[in-house]
């Protein structure tokens, strides 16, 4: 007779279950499966590949439910053991919530796609939890956002561990064939992800602008994408003087990369994505406060999110032209660090007094914008983590975002919803470009407001100055979304650095192909 073991209960066995028990650690394959919330407890309402799983096993699927309580509450996991003696030793249930839930207008998320990623996050850890490395995953109603949910939640950065001590990561597969194309969008979606966390997490000294460059060139010209890295002389020649300032407190060399995907079958205007890439801020002169300053290796996850939403548009072979431009560099305290007070020239000429080096983001970033003017851009799109005052107004529930366009906004926005991981607008008003320009007889524009509040509002107002008017433009404030993890919004976020927003660039690419 099959057992029928159900995590956390307390049953005896018999010698014969004991026998089949000692054998579970040999036997890997496991399936997720999914149910649905009911008003009735003493139903199970499964999800139609689960249904048909139960008639495979004569109806021992519904049974263990029952026995352990119908109930399973949503983005939660049980795991069944014996009900598949050929295929499955385990056969994780999750628990969906209710049915057919859409958009939730309010919360700007879809509930339905953020259940499933939850669901498949929960069912995949609960095998890996019991040893089970190779999964199989129904669709649960949604492949794409099921195959996002599993490959974010079973990956987290490992580095140079001892290889013995390293966990094994679970392969996991679509069950059946039902939407293999879905399923595949979503897990190019997640890798992208996976790899803008995993080049966010690498500590800073093995993730120097030069050895990013060099990681980003070797990934994306395998994918038939143009590159190229620019070095000091070239960024002196184009007369970045505002990006150059940040450097010079590091003995690493500066680099700019240049990212071309042509995805489009003409020459149509390219959409440019700016990515700050400071590689590790120390704050330069002014000096960060050394508590959790180990975590500004992250401080180039803007930088990581242009390339692997560059990466991904190449692998979904996405119609559409993009230009990535990352201007990378360390800010660190040295004899030779720009100064307080010292004015530097943007390559527009505008003239730039830092009142803080450790507002460097910005100073970086103003080069890039204005470069970027050369490709005769479709809009602008710049993501940086620039503000702690951003960390402080939305926490990790939001990328905040400032723009001159407000259609183009709304079709970000609604990425957001259909991504999980969400936006939202802040103010580009006249008032804050007049705290950073008004207020400073010296030179064009200050680095940072004299005002002690809106310190995320000025910001955007500074990078206003680097951007015509005419131009579409979208100014991405990550420094709540980055991390480090695991992530109190996205429980399939495990832990580390988050990688966010990738997935909602990668969903905004598709809506405008």
């Amino acid at each position: 007779m099959a057992l029928s073991l159900i995590r956390g209960k307390s049953l005896q066995y018999g010698n014969s279950q004991l026998r089949f028990l000692s054998c579970i650690s040999t036997m890997k394959k496991g399936l997720v499966l999914g149910v649905y919330e009911t008003e009735d407890d003493s139903k199970v309402l499964l999800t139609p590949t689960a249904a048909k799983y139960d008639e495979l096993v004569k109806g021992k699927l519904q049974k263990s439910i029952l026995l352990a309580g119908p109930k399973i509450p949503k983005g939660h996991a049980r795991v069944f053991w014996g009900l598949d003696e050929k295929d499955y030793v385990g056969v994780a249930v999750v628990g969906l919530g209710k049915k057919n839930l859409g958009i939730n207008q309010l919360e700007e998320v879809h509930e339905g796609k953020e259940s499933v990623r939850t669901a498949a996050a929960a069912g995949c850890r609960a095998l890996d939890d019991v040893d089970i490395k190779d999964i199989n995953l129904e669709t649960l109603g949604d492949a794409e956002a099921a195959a996002e949910g599993a490959a974010l939640s079973t990956w987290f950065y490992q580095g140079l561990k001892n290889k013995e001590k390293q966990k094994a990561f679970p392969k996991v597969s679509l069950y059946g064939q039902e939407e293999d194309e879905q399923w595949r969008v979503g897990n190019i979606k997640a890798q992208a992800q996976n790899w803008a966390r995993q080049l966010a997490d690498t500590p800073a000294n093995l993730m120097t602008p030069t050895i990013f460059s060099q990681q980003v060139s070797s990934v994306l010209t395998k994918l038939g994408i143009s590159v190229q890295v620019h070095d000091k002389e070239w960024a002196e020649k184009k007369k970045m003087g505002s990006f150059l300032s940040v450097s010079n407190g590091s003995c690493e060399p500066p680099k700019f990369v240049e990212i071309q995907y042509k995805g489009a079958n003409d020459d149509s205007q390219p959409i440019v994505f700016v990515g700050k890439g400071v590689t590790f801020d120390a704050g330069g002169i002014s000096l960060k406060p050394p508590s959790d300053m180990d975590e500004m290796r992250a401080d180039m996850s803007g930088a990581a999110c242009v390339a692997a939403s560059i990466r991904a548009a190449a692998e979904l072979k996405l119609k559409v032209n993009i230009v990535g431009l990352i201007p990378l560099t360390e800010n660190l305290p040295s004899g030779t660090a720009t100064k307080p007070g010292d004015l530097v020239i943007a390559m527009n000429g505008k003239s730039i007094i830092v009142d803080n080096t450790d507002a460097e983001g910005r100073l970086i970033l103003a080069d890039a914008l204005c470069y970027a003017q050369e490709f005769n851009p479709r809009f602008i799109l710049d993501i940086a983590t620039l503000t702690g005052a951003m960390r402080i107004s939305l926490g990790g529930a939001a990328t905040g975002v400032f723009s001159n366009d407000g259609a183009l906004f709304e079709k970000l926005k609604n990425a957001g919803t259909l991504s999980g991981d969400r936006v939202w607008r802040l103010p580009l008003w006249q008032h804050f470009t007049d705290e950073m320009t008004k207020k400073i007889k010296s030179a064009d524009i200050n680095n940072v407001s004299k005002a002690k509040y809106a310190g995320a509002c000025t910001a955007a107002a500074f990078l206003r100055e680097f951007v015509p008017n005419n131009t579409p433009w979208l100014h991405l404030d990550t420094a709540g979304v980055m991390g480090p993890g695991p992530d109190e919004l996205l429980s399939y976020i495990p832990a580390g650095m988050s990688g966010r927003p990738t997935r909602t660039l990668i969903q905004f690419l598709q809506t405008l192909c």
